[in-house]
């Protein structure tokens, strides 16, 4: 017998025989099932939002682009070196950094897919009636021997949920369930954080807010563009044609205090103009009131004073302004600063500058600490500085303190002593020329602000307050009665969640049916 070595040799072909799935793809069907199922668990959603509140502390202890910048810029100067590591990490802008994003986005996935089960099993549940009664109901936790008619047996059974089936040797079962809102409750309390998450989603997508420190008058009012906002944040979706068209001028500002300095209320009026130069009226807003406009809400924050002072260079040039003083105390002892770039022909070299002090009321010496907040007898202290004010340097600087680095440099020198001044005082400085203290005007900080999912975060609150006292109390339960056709009856209880009360509640069904 011979043998052909050059007869072709057949081998087998790798892979998995046709029709069937290969194993990575099974691999990786079963790790994306797993992966799903631990995403869509209660833990993981309760983990999420715990990881969410973490997250947004650091958006609460530094300071915020969107906020206000200049907070952004002070800490850089006062820590060089951490700065620009957190800025790296979004620090800066916690709200709209990835990481955020992403916690917020498997939070929204993780309660879709704990909620939207739950809500067909629900649903199911609501649709199946309850079981037949088990065979031996003297083995469930609660049960009892009673002579009792169907007739009386319903009536003590209103407001559970009753099906009733006769059994072929004429045997009359009834199941009854109660209980249901527990389960609806819980699909509430989940779903009304969803709500929730979808409002502040679409609030930081189309939302915008803006703050303006507003006097009183008409050459002080200003219209929602972001020129005239002293600090603005808008969120993705929204562009400068996008803000709510209207102006405001702050005709009236009324605040009452107490006699030990407490605040009793605080009242701004003012006039009110659209995007079309229609005037709207008067309108008043106050704190927790805030004055609601279309398409944007404007609250009122604080508010404090602003020295009128006229200045008149040794030319006979006279100058007017109105320099709002912070606050920095209770009884609104106030710091500010007032400044004539125009001075002496424009000559940098003899600009004029006041660093100043205003007390509402204080009546002697020494003059740094206001009694009261109401203006019962104001005293305005001024330092006069001269020199280049540094304001065409292009460095961004506080409009509230004169440029420190102007005075270190010896630009901006002190001018004189300091001066004590009361309302309609005028103060001559060495060359010549004078400072009169005209008076005073209020002003007052405002936040305006838009949030279109503000409604919708109401809307999940509300939710959220109906479902978790539902959840929290209420208790699915199941009880059943057979009634022999002999006149005797047997009846029992299961409670479906944990209940003590349960066999209290039994023991009180059962005594009514006795009767």
């Amino acid at each position: 017998m011979s043998t052909d070595v050059d007869a072709p040799v057949e081998t087998a072909q790798a892979g998995p025989p046709p029709g069937r799935t290969p194993r990575f793809v099974v691999a990786a069907l079963v790790a994306a099932r797993n992966g799903w199922r631990q995403l869509t668990s209660m833990r993981t959603a309760l983990v999420l939002l715990f990881l969410l509140a973490v997250a947004a502390i650091p958006g609460s202890v530094l300071p915020q682009h969107a906020v206000k910048t200049e907070d952004v810029a002070k800490f850089y100067a006062a820590h060089p070196d951490l700065a620009p590591v957190l800025e790296r990490l979004w620090g800066f802008d916690v709200y709209a950094s990835p990481w955020f994003a992403a916690i917020y986005l498997l939070l929204f996935t993780s309660l879709i897919g704990c909620v939207t089960p739950r809500l067909a099993e629900h649903v199911r549940a609501l649709r199946t009636p309850p079981p037949d009664a088990p065979r031996r109901l003297e083995r469930l936790p609660q049960s009892a021997e009673l002579n009792v008619d169907e007739a009386g047996a319903r009536a003590a059974l209103k407001g559970w949920r009753t099906v009733r089936r006769e059994q072929p040797d004429g045997t009359v079962t009834l199941a009854a369930e109660k209980g249901y809102l527990k389960e609806a409750g819980n699909l509430l309390f989940h779903s009304s954080l969803l709500v929730i998450l979808i409002g502040v989603g679409i609030g930081a997508q189309w939302g915008w807010h803006a703050n303006r420190l507003l006097v009183v008058g008409p050459d002080q009012a200003f219209c929602s563009t972001l020129q005239q906002f002293d600090e603005y944040g808008l969120g993705p979706q929204v562009g400068p044609a996008d803000l709510a068209g209207f102006c405001l001028e702050l005709t009236d500002f009324k605040a009452d205090f107490r006699e030990n300095g407490s605040p009793i209320s605080f009242q701004a009026t003012t006039q009110v103009t659209d995007a079309h130069g229609t005037d709207l009226g008067s309108r008043t807003f106050a704190v927790n009131h805030p004055l609601r406009l279309d398409g944007a809400n404007v609250y009122l924050l604080g508010h404090g004073y602003a020295p009128v002072l006229r200045y008149t260079d040794a030319k006979g040039v006279t100058q007017e302004t109105v320099a709002p003083f912070p606050f920095t105390d209770g009884t609104l002892t106030s710091l500010g600063v007032a400044m004539f770039p125009d001075a002496n022909g424009g000559d940098k070299s003899a600009q004029i500058g006041f660093d100043g002090r205003y007390l509402p009321t204080r009546d002697k010496a020494p003059y740094l600490v206001s009694d009261f907040p109401l203006e019962r007898n104001p005293v305005l202290v001024l330092t006069a500085y001269r020199g280049d004010l540094g304001l065409d340097a292009g460095i961004t600087g506080s409009v509230y303190e004169l440029d420190k680095r102007q005075i270190e440099a010896g630009r901006l020198k002190r001018y004189g002593e300091a001066k004590l001044l009361r309302k309609g005082e005028t103060w001559t400085l060495p060359d010549g020329s004078r400072l009169e203290f005209v008076g005073t005007r209020q002003w007052i900080t405002v936040s305006i602000r838009h949030d279109p999912g503000e409604q919708i975060v109401l809307v999940g609150v509300i939710l959220l307050l109906v479902g978790l006292p539902l959840s929290l109390y209420g208790r699915r339960r199941r009880v059943w009665l057979k009634l022999h056709p002999d006149g005797t009856a047997q009846a029992g209880g299961l409670p479906r969640t944990e209940y003590p009360g349960f066999q209290d509640e039994f023991a009180s069904l059962v005594e009514r049916w006795r009767r």
